[in-house]
């Protein structure tokens, strides 16, 4: 479970992070009581990256300004998601950017402590520079401060951003989180720091332990919350938009520049679902054709759904293995809703596949254009 921005910078809080004052904004017109003095930021609160570049995070000076950048952010599209609240925040002026992060590696099966001197919104482009220390014995301010010298900080700095990661890890530990991140984290003239923004990703297996985060799941706006009904496969996200063309692929990478494709396209996602990459220690290789099966039929749950595009890399098993499980699962979908599935395939033994699935009805090409292509002009067809 992803949370909002507001809602982890409130973990933040409790934890001791220092965080800017801030204000959650639920129409434009609550603009006009803010107890937060001018110039403020105002930041879209959707479950996706790349708010700045879309124009979700806008700078305003006066309440005139903020209202009609508050209408704008509302009627504003970001991966297909519309904020149902903003967060007005103080406006903070930093000498320069961090980035920091505590993720579980399930390759390792540890705590991954990450740290970058690079941070905000071109923080992917340094992610061949990224530090990296494991977390292979009980934690200890020593993890902490090993992270900060590999970034190279020197001075101060040293304790005090040492002091953000270690309570960083006591929240990842305490509330049984899969992700913690700061970025960036703000660092003032002066050598004081400040969490700017921050994404918590809460392990569903582990909520029933944390009703305070199963209540944050309860407080999520409606229109973010699933039309899928059931629990997910383990290992595999889901994202609900509001579009009738449904996405399935294997790796976060290939779900996300799919996604990019198909609205560049001019097609609306209804959803997209990411199965899991091939190579990792709870996902092997083999179990692929038996993913896309399963992540099949949670996309056949919902109605709205007209197309789904399957784009799979099958690098551990061939092409053929994974139509296999697409051809059990659209024969035993006889009847009831059952959506136009467009596939497309990278990988081995592909002429096998594609004779696997001649006969069913199902569209199976090479190239992903193609794919995109077809799976659009579908969506927009009555026979879909």
């Amino acid at each position: 479970m992803d949370l909002l921005e507001y809602q982890a910078k409130n973990l933040f809080q409790q934890m001791g992070i220092p965080v800017l004052p801030s204000q959650q904004i639920s129409q434009p017109k609550d603009l006009k009581g803010l107890k937060i003095p001018y110039p403020i930021v105002l930041k879209s609160q959707v479950y996706t990256g790349g708010r700045s570049k879309a124009g979700g995070i806008r700078f305003v000076e006066n309440t005139i300004d903020a209202v009609a950048a508050a209408q704008a952010i509302f009627h504003l599209p970001i991966m297909g998601q519309y904020p149902e609240v903003l967060l007005a925040e103080a406006r903070y002026q930093p000498e320069r950017e961090l980035y920091l992060a505590v993720v579980l590696d399930r390759s390792s099966r540890r705590p991954l402590l990450l740290g970058s001197q690079e941070g905000g919104v071109e923080v992917e482009s340094v992610v061949g520079q990224m530090q990296q220390v494991i977390v292979d014995q009980e934690f200890s301010p020593f993890y902490a401060r090993r992270l900060v010298l590999k970034m190279g900080l020197r001075g101060e700095l040293i304790q005090t951003v040492s002091s953000v990661v270690e309570k960083m890890y006591r929240l990842f530990l305490e509330k049984d989180l899969d992700l913690v991140e700061i970025n960036p984290l703000a660092v003032s003239a002066r050598g004081e720091v400040m969490a700017l923004d921050g994404k918590i990703i809460a392990n569903n297996d582990a909520l029933a332990r944390h009703p305070d985060l199963t209540a944050l799941c309860s407080q999520q706006p409606l229109s973010n919350r699933t039309r899928i009904t059931g629990a997910l496969p383990a290992g595999m996200n889901l994202v609900e938009l509001d579009g009738s063309i449904g996405i399935l692929c294997n790796g976060g990478a290939l779900t996300m520049a799919t996604l990019d494709l198909v609205y560049k396209a001019g097609g609306k996602p209804a959803n997209y679902l990411n199965v899991g990459g091939e190579f990792s220690h709870h996902l092997p290789p083999n179990t692929l054709p038996e993913r896309v099966r399963q992540g099949l039929e949670v996309l056949g749950r919902d109605r709205g759904t007209k197309v789904v595009l399957l784009n799979i890399v099958c690098g551990g098993v061939g092409c053929d293995d994974v139509t296999e499980a697409i051809a059990a699962h659209w024969r035993r979908r006889s009847v009831g809703h059952r959506p136009v599935l467009m596939v497309r395939l990278a990988g081995s033994r592909f002429d096998a596949a594609h004779e696997i699935l001649r006969g069913l009805e199902i569209g199976v090409v090479h190239d992903l254009d193609e794919a995109i292509a077809q799976a659009v002009s579908l969506s927009k067809s009555k026979v879909a």
